[in-house]
């Protein structure tokens, strides 16, 4: 499921970069646009993958017997298809009403990428609408999906604790522990950028946490969805020691 994530970075880094360099760091409000939509797009369906990927964890510790004939590829296509029709969802949904914005002020973006709450202020058109859309549909997608994920986890947890040994309790937390980490990773940084009071203090803060959303978890995922390969975990080993939670 994890491979049919488009990284932000993927969106977003490659013009961030250009802009790092060239003495002119501009974007022209199409590509704006286009920027957040399939950054909002690739945001949304990243995080119903994260919540299929907690209901494939869920069937394998809670129903290991059944994982075969749950979590079939058909099963598979179609939650990863689901998962991008939320995302198309959400993008249209907030990229629609910008079409129609006017931009007669201000053009400079206090941010490293376009983005709908960097990008609103800078609006001279009546933009409550699109404050009370993005609202409505953070709410309705983000919710909706942590719950996914957190009633996968809480029956999950409940399996694992009625295990009697240690050790079947620590090999079925090892098979959900990375993707624990990534969906703390994840929930945390964006829960901040979008749900975090408007302010100039808290501007500079919002930049560096975007990195972390939108080029940190991207570059660590495949390191930490890793962390169950033997070679990785046997080169650790060497380096570091042996840690308990990569067994």
């Amino acid at each position: 499921l994890l491979g049919w994530v488009v990284p932000n970075s993927s969106i977003t880094l490659p013009k961030m970069l250009e802009n790092f360099i060239a003495k002119n760091k501009t974007i022209s409000q199409k590509g704006c646009i286009t920027q957040i939509f399939f950054f909002s797009q690739c945001a949304c369906a990243e995080v119903f993958i994260l919540s299929a990927m907690a209901f494939d964890r869920y069937v394998a510790i809670c129903d290991p017997l059944h994982y075969s004939t749950i979590m079939k590829k058909t099963v598979c296509r179609q939650l990863v298809g689901g998962s991008w029709s939320m995302g198309f969802l959400y993008a249209m949904v907030n990229v629609l009403p910008l079409v129609n914005a006017q931009f007669c002020g201000s053009n400079i973006i206090n941010h490293f990428s376009c983005e709908l709450p960097s990008l609103l202020p800078l609006s001279c058109s009546d933009h409550l609408s699109n404050y009370i859309v993005l609202l409505i549909s953070e709410v309705v997608f983000g919710l909706s999906s942590f719950l996914l994920t957190l009633v996968s986890y809480i029956h999950i947890i409940s399996t694992i604790l009625k295990i009697h040994t240690a050790e079947g309790r620590n090999k079925a937390f090892s098979t959900c522990s990375s993707h624990l980490i990534v969906v703390g990773l994840f929930y945390s940084a964006a829960f901040f950028g979008y749900m975090k009071p408007s302010s100039d203090s808290f501007i500079e803060l919002d930049k560096v946490v975007s990195i972390q959303y939108s080029i940190l978890t991207p570059l660590l995922n495949p390191i930490i969805y890793s962390l169950k390969n033997n070679e990785i975990k046997m080169a650790l080993g060497k380096r570091f020691g042996n840690f308990r939670f990569l067994k």
